[in-house]
């Protein structure tokens, strides 16, 4: 991609930076040699995740909410910023609809001036309770629009509809990604999803709670894996916008998650069930035929290999 200032690097501008993935994508970039713009409003995105990289001189951390808008000149855009577990984003589920809305008009307007490449961070909750297993893109969804997870869900469908928008109206170059459950270090260990409270109350001795009968499906993405396919869709050819499902296709019950983890951990935790919450999906797994093809990627990591690492860290943290 052509260089369009007087730095020997392309730039790059990370929302939500300092946030789980974000500060992985940060740091990889980083090693491809990229200057990096890292902006974060810190609701969930934390300094520990980003520390190691403040004072390199290709990274800047700068603390902004993207609802309002942000001026560089860029070259590429990666549009991160949006609370994602189900505690965060209902903690505030005005705000979460604005970051995803008004969050994508203040950085497509920003791509729009400096003609840079923008990806947009989509969800597999674009699908909502799918009625289609496995998920592909031609799918289009059975998401409840007035439920408590509709803040997420549909501020990231209408953050799809506003990329798709400025790509037809004003030829701005977009890639789409939706990114199913990922998993790794630097997760939030108060963050509400799944591995990483089972992770947290097996290292404590708590009960581990499954919500519903343990039968519901999910796949489970490392997020070395996940960030390699970023990086390849970002690079990928122009006329290749996507949406395009990044995840592993790797299917396993609530029950069994748990089952693992208690037995990676050593611990003796006893798993107890309650009430399902609304809206919440029963099976969710990505086809991921169009990444196999488009990007020649696929996911390396197992489940167990990215469980032991995802342990060893919030056992660190616990030290």
């Amino acid at each position: 991609m052509k260089n369009k200032h007087y730095s020997l690097n392309p730039r790059a501008l990370v929302t939500g930076g300092a946030g789980f993935l974000g500060s992985h994508l940060c740091e990889r970039l980083i090693k491809e040699e990229f200057d990096v713009i890292c902006l974060d409003n810190f609701f969930t995105g934390q300094k520990r995740n980003i520390a190691h990289l403040i004072g390199s001189p290709y990274f800047d951390l700068i603390r902004h909410d993207v609802t309002f808008p942000y001026y560089a000149e860029i070259d590429q855009i990666y549009n991160f910023a949006c609370p994602a577990s189900p505690p965060h984003y209902q903690y505030d589920p005005v705000q979460t609809t604005k970051t995803s809305v008004h969050g994508a008009i203040n950085m497509l307007g920003l791509a729009k001036r400096t003609r840079a490449r923008i990806l947009q961070a989509s969800t597999s909750e674009v699908y909502g309770d799918p009625s289609v297993h496995p998920q592909v893109e031609s799918y289009w969804g059975n998401v409840n629009s007035i439920g408590i997870r509709s803040c997420y869900d549909e501020g990231k469908r209408c953050a799809e509809t506003l990329f798709f928008d400025y790509y037809r109206q004003n030829r701005v170059e977009i890639k789409v990604v939706r990114i199913f459950n990922t998993y790794g270090p630097r997760m939030h260990p108060n963050d509400g999803r799944v591995v990483s409270n089972f992770i947290m109350q097996a290292l404590r001795g708590d009960d581990i709670t499954i919500y519903g009968d343990g039968r519901q499906t999910r796949s489970f993405c490392y997020v070395d894996d996940l960030i390699d396919a970023i990086f390849l869709m970002m690079h990928s050819h122009a006329a290749f916008t996507g949406p395009v499902n990044i995840g592993n296709p790797g299917e396993f019950s609530m029950l069994e998650l748990a089952e693992k983890i208690l037995s990676l951990t050593g611990g003796s935790s006893k798993i107890v069930f309650h009430p399902l919450p609304q809206d919440d999906p029963r099976q969710r797994r990505p086809d991921i035929a169009l990444a196999e093809s488009e990007l020649n990627w696929t996911p390396r990591v197992t489940l167990d290999e990215g469980l032991r690492e995802t342990i060893a860290y919030f056992r660190r943290l616990s030290q």
